[in-house]
């Protein structure tokens, strides 16, 4: 089946307090987008690649690519006000029987959580990857707050693997702020989510205690 991976670089570096979009920012010397971007090649390079980025970070982004030398066959899409936008926008041009989002500053994504979501798709249509939940978990109410069995929750991570057809009909829909994920739109329209492993490198860089954490993994 053929394949669109649609890669989500929206930030504006507002966590980060930094003047360029977190996305763009160096880890081990090259732009965390450039790597998330290699991590997809790698494991397909005949996927159609899809890039959503603010307009007024395109010429910025081009100066990076012939900076770094980054010439690996990618398009650009103009993002959104929302997440939901911008995937929305993706959307028209993607041309993949299976469609696979992930977020451009998630650079330590593994082979085998991508290969797992993509496993798992072709069985249910609708595959994420998620951790446990290695801390307690505290129900907070208005007037108290309780623990909770934390066994019975876990960490959503991406890349978020759909049939196209699904993933298309689910973006018909409005946007609703409880949309926070690719897997909370599809779902919204009564397709069940597949959990599959994901893995604990496959943080997400939006402080700088991640960028420095990103950097000890590049060490190791």
């Amino acid at each position: 089946m053929t394949s669109t991976i649609i890669i989500t670089a929206g930030g504006i570096g507002k966590r980060m307090n930094t003047a360029v979009p977190k996305q763009f920012l160096l880890l081990n010397g090259t732009p965390i987008l450039m790597h998330t971007i290699q991590r997809f090649f790698d494991f397909d390079a005949q996927a159609q690649l899809l890039v959503t980025l603010p307009a007024i970070w395109f010429n910025e982004w081009a100066h990076l690519c012939e900076q770094h030398n980054f010439t690996l066959k990618h398009h650009v899409v103009e993002g959104g006000t929302e997440r939901f936008d911008s995937i929305k926008e993706a959307l028209k041009l993607a041309t993949g029987e299976v469609i696979c989002i992930h977020d451009g500053v998630r650079p330590f994504v593994s082979t085998e959580t991508i290969q797992a979501v993509f496993d798992a798709v072709h069985h249910t249509g609708a595959s994420i990857p998620v951790i446990g939940v290695n801390e307690s978990l505290r129900h907070v109410l208005p007037n108290s707050n309780i623990a909770v069995d934390r066994s019975k929750f876990k960490l959503v991570q991406t890349p978020q693997c759909f049939e196209a057809s699904l993933l298309k009909k689910a973006y018909e829909k409005e946007y609703q702020p409880t949309f926070t994920d690719d897997a909370s739109v599809v779902e919204n329209i009564g397709v069940k989510i597949t959990l599959v492993p994901g893995n604990a490198e496959n943080i997400k860089i939006t402080s700088p205690l991640d960028l420095a954490i990103g950097e000890l993994l590049f060490k190791q």
